[in-house]
């Protein structure tokens, strides 16, 4: 015996560990290696993966403190959801049912409903409201398979109430075991009291607002919190757009971009050109920027929850990005708007079958891709020794099933940094 080890898991029947390509992700054609190894085993110490390889030879190399034997299910990476408004208060049930007798998204948000019906909420609310809506939805998605999350901001509008929410997802990130990935989404709409002047809120989100964000991040996240913009009719237009992100930029703040969901803008070439860490949505994208995205370091982020709930028949055309040689990620625009769903299996399931994507390319764009949509590709997203110890037993025998079957949970178990973190 080489080494004890904290726990080793053993009779894997199938284990993905979705190798990153070069350190970075699976770009076009090369999206959905796997890196299958059968009746395999994982073995773990201080919350690190050490080694992956064949069960025997790894259960005759290594003691270890916990054995945990997989009797022969799938073990899977920890999905990575690259794109979440995870933290509101309130519902629009109502306004699902009127977008059912057709109502459009755009003529809800235009009588005041839509996002700033939920900033009406969520600026009401308590922090103990917050705080407890937003930890069940994040612990559903733990159970789901989930174990790092994109939390974006944007239901507050308002520079206290914006930096509330990212106290609360700095909080949750210390009291829960996910990986919280903070975003400020200032920029996700007009707030009312600025309808007549959306100028002068661009200035306030630059003179403000951005600077402190880029504050409270050197106080309290010092990896750099996110800067998202909601480029689209209705919302921000591209010169706003750029005017903001790149007022982000100079403060030091990553990039990421709401482009092309029911307009194009350009807003997909202008996050290539600004070298935005992820364009997402990407549903209306036109053909000369998609191939400028696809030359790009820019993760493609499709949200496929988004035009199901809104019950559109219109996807992010994946296989066209593919074929221009993008990095594509997949995630659930988690919202109460459009999109509640905190569940990855889901996602899976809408992108084979509304994007084409085959079921391990929607694996692929669910773990390491979404991890480099995120900045996190060095740490999570595959199962590769020196990463962190993030993995799904399954109760399936293979990762087609993932995508083939949806509607119940296939988790069995999730293991966080080494440690059992939600047993099915």
């Amino acid at each position: 015996m080489d080494e004890t080890l904290d726990l080793l898991v053993t009779n894997i029947g199938q284990l993905c560990i979705v190798p990153a390509h070069d350190g970075g992700p699976q770009r076009g054609a090369a999206l959905g290696d796997l890196g299958l190894l059968p009746d395999a085993a994982v073995a773990i110490h201080g919350g690190e993966i050490v080694e992956v390889g064949p069960s025997t030879r790894l259960e005759r190399t290594y003691a270890a403190r916990t054995v945990l034997d997989a009797q022969g299910m799938l073990v899977t990476p920890g999905f990575v959801d690259p794109h979440t408004h995870v933290v509101w208060a309130g519902d629009r049930a109502d306004e699902f049912e009127r977008r059912i007798a057709g109502a459009t998204y755009q003529q809800i948000m235009a009588e005041g409903g839509g996002i700033n019906r939920t900033v009406r909420e969520t600026r009401a609310a308590s922090r103990a409201t917050l705080l407890a809506a937003t930890r069940a939805r994040l612990l559903s998605m733990l159970s789901h398979g989930t174990t790092t999350v994109e939390c974006k901001t944007g239901y507050g509008l308002q520079t206290q109430t914006e930096l509330a929410m990212l106290e609360i997802i700095c909080a949750l990130d210390d009291e829960l075991p996910l990986d919280l990935v903070p975003t400020f989404l200032g920029a996700h709409a007009i707030p009312p009291e600025y309808a007549d002047d959306p100028d002068a809120y661009v200035a306030l989100l630059i003179d403000e607002m951005l600077p402190a964000v880029a504050a409270w991040s050197a106080g309290h996240w010092p990896e750099g919190v996110f800067c998202d913009v909601f480029c689209e009719m209705g919302a921000f237009d591209l010169e706003q757009t750029r005017r903001i992100l790149s007022a982000a930029q100079a403060l030091g703040m990553p990039l990421k971009v709401h482009v092309d969901e029911f307009e194009p803008l350009g807003g997909a070439r202008l996050a290539a050109e600004l070298g935005a860490v992820s364009a997402d949505h990407v549903v209306v994208t036109p053909d000369d920027e998609i191939e400028a995205l696809g030359r790009s370091n820019t993760a493609v982020v499709s949200l496929p929850c988004t035009p199901f709930g809104l019950g559109h028949s219109r996807y992010t055309p994946a296989r066209r990005f593919l074929e221009a040689g993008a990095a594509l990620a997949v995630a659930t625009d988690c919202n109460p708007g459009t999109g509640w769903n905190e569940n990855m299996q889901f996602v899976l399931a809408l992108a084979t079958r509304y994007l084409r994507l085959t079921p391990a390319e929607a694996l692929a764009a669910a773990t390491i891709n979404a991890a480099w949509a995120v900045r996190r590709a060095d740490r999570v997203g595959s199962l590769e020794p020196g990463k962190q110890a993030d993995l799904v037993i399954w109760r399936v025998p293979a990762y087609q099933h993932l995508s083939y079957r949806f509607g119940s949970n296939l988790a069995r178990m999730v293991i966080k940094r080494g440690q059992v973190v939600y047993e099915g």
